[in-house]
């Protein structure tokens, strides 16, 4: 009976879990963990920090986009040849 007692507890506690967790978001007034007023320089701080993520994300979404080279294509070429014929085996 004592291991059932256990499993009990750990069954309600499983369950409550997310209830317990939904009642801190209420504390906070909907403002998700930031605080209500930043300062001026915390919001430039915050502009340029986006900014430098979009031209990373920009810069890395060009590298791919860029046309493949004729040895690049030759080789990617022969990959697939190959693994084609290793399928059909």
């Amino acid at each position: 009976m004592p291991g059932m007692k256990a499993i009990t507890l750990l069954l309600a506690l499983a369950l409550s879990a997310p209830v317990l967790a939904q009642q801190g978001k209420g504390r906070q007034g909907g403002q998700r963990g930031q605080p209500q007023h930043m300062s001026q320089e915390d919001r430039q701080r915050m502009r340029d920090d986006m900014r430098d993520a979009y031209r990373d994300r920009d810069r890395a979404r060009q590298d791919r986009q860029r046309p493949m080279t004729r040895e690049e294509r030759d080789k990617l070429r022969q990959d697939v040849e190959d693994a084609n014929r290793s399928l059909r085996r």
